[in-house]
């Protein structure tokens, strides 16, 4: 049975990076995935993510945003390839308060206060502002075009996510990690002195194991820990500029940033965008987020009903962003594994210290995985990390006594 210092299973945003990491460490090690990443199954695909500097979820996110930033300039510079482009970002909210969203109570006043606190650039734009510096965006008529306020910051932008991936993993192998593809883990069972990991091909050991599965995570721990975990479908369309648009260019990067638009009073209430960065033929890309439904990734509805573009462009889009047309281009699927307060999970396995659960991200993450992959690289190697995890320990979820 081939022995390495670490296994890494999921090879996603998080796994990638981890596996990259660990090789630039120089520690044995294997990588492993049922697909061949990046692929279009789990939560790491649909071409990019926004990244932001303030991040709203909470103050233990900004060290690793602000962290991950630096290594995609590293990861670029050594791979000579462009990963994240700076185009800024923009939240628009109700003046009058701002929705709840991944956590934050009032996600749009949480951002503020992380950019003020954590000195992070930034603008405080009223209505009348947004209208003259982004005409992409209708406000709406007075009054209701005055209760939006906009939260604007330069150093946001957006990552290539599939290309990241791919990097990360060349890289790794190209400094001695063994990556398999197409190789399905079965069980994972830890003891005192290391990690037999059991595959559709064999069986492998280690010293530690790092499990960063996404929405399959539930499989490979116990119930107790796996029930802490639900996973939601999520949609991503792109859509069709309007030819004036795509004549002038307004939603290209540099004339049009990555934005989050919070138009009503719940966290689904919401919709994401990211600007033409393929060119005007491309459309814009526009997410939203649902949490009523819970599936999981072996009964999860994959195709996309015509419908449910259509539904996104009718609630979401009309009448707010009037160059974008109904006909969406595609449409795609992503999962999102969400955690009790919609936070991460970062830990050693509170019986198995052998064992470091990296999940889930609660449809936040891909922004943070360079740097929690080198965190967790790093408490695999030495059992310690640079960056502070605490406040994603297992043991929050703790029922009280």
């Amino acid at each position: 049975m081939q022995h390495y210092e670490v296994i890494v299973v999921g090879l996603g945003a998080m796994g990638s990076a981890t596996t990259y990491h660990l090789a630039r460490a120089g520690a044995r090690t294997l990588g492993i995935d049922q697909f061949a990443p990046p692929h279009t199954l789990g939560s790491t695909h649909g071409d990019t993510r926004i990244t932001r500097q303030a991040v709203g979820e909470g103050d233990a996110y900004v060290q690793p945003v602000l962290r991950s930033h630096e290594l995609w300039r590293e990861l670029e510079a050594e791979a000579d390839v462009s990963l994240f482009d700076q185009v800024g970002g923009l939240i628009l909210a109700p003046a009058s308060g701002g929705p709840a969203m991944h956590g934050a109570e009032d996600f749009f006043a949480a951002t503020l206060k992380l950019a003020q606190r954590h000195r992070i650039d930034h603008e405080v734009l009223p209505a009348a502002e947004l209208a003259r510096r982004f005409p992409q965006f209708r406000l709406g008529d007075e009054p209701k075009a005055a209760d939006v306020v906009g939260y604007y910051e330069p150093g946001a932008g957006v990552v290539r996510a599939e290309a990241a991936v791919q990097v990360q993993l060349d890289l790794a192998e190209r400094r001695g990690a063994h990556v398999s593809r197409e190789e399905q883990v079965l069980d994972v069972t830890p003891s005192p002195t290391g990690v037999t990991v059991t595959t559709d091909r064999g069986s492998y050991g280690a010293d530690t194991v790092v499990l960063s599965a996404g929405p399959w995570i539930r499989e490979l721990v116990e119930p107790e820990i796996g029930e802490l975990f639900t996973v939601h479908r999520q949609l991503m369309s792109w859509f069709t500029l309007d030819r004036a648009a795509q004549t002038a260019g307004t939603f290209e990067p540099g004339r049009c940033p990555v934005f989050i638009w919070q138009f009503g009073t719940t966290e689904e209430d919401v919709f994401y965008g990211i600007p033409a960065v393929d060119g005007p033929s491309g459309g814009v890309k526009i997410g939203t987020e649902g949490y009523g439904a819970t599936t999981d990734p072996h009964r999860v509805e994959r195709a996309v009903d015509p419908t449910e573009p259509a539904e996104t462009f009718e609630r979401c889009l009309r009448g707010r962003v009037p160059a974008l047309q109904p006909a969406a281009l595609r449409s795609v699927t992503c999962l999102y594994t969400v955690s009790p307060d919609s936070g991460f999970v970062i830990d050693r396995h509170p019986e198995h210290d052998r064992l470091i659960i990296a999940s889930p991200c609660s449809g936040h993450g891909f922004k943070h995985s360079p740097a929690i992959g080198e965190s967790l690289a790093e408490l695999a190697t030495t059992g310690t990390s640079t960056l502070d995890t605490s406040p994603f320990r297992l043991s929050r979820f703790a029922a009280p006594s």
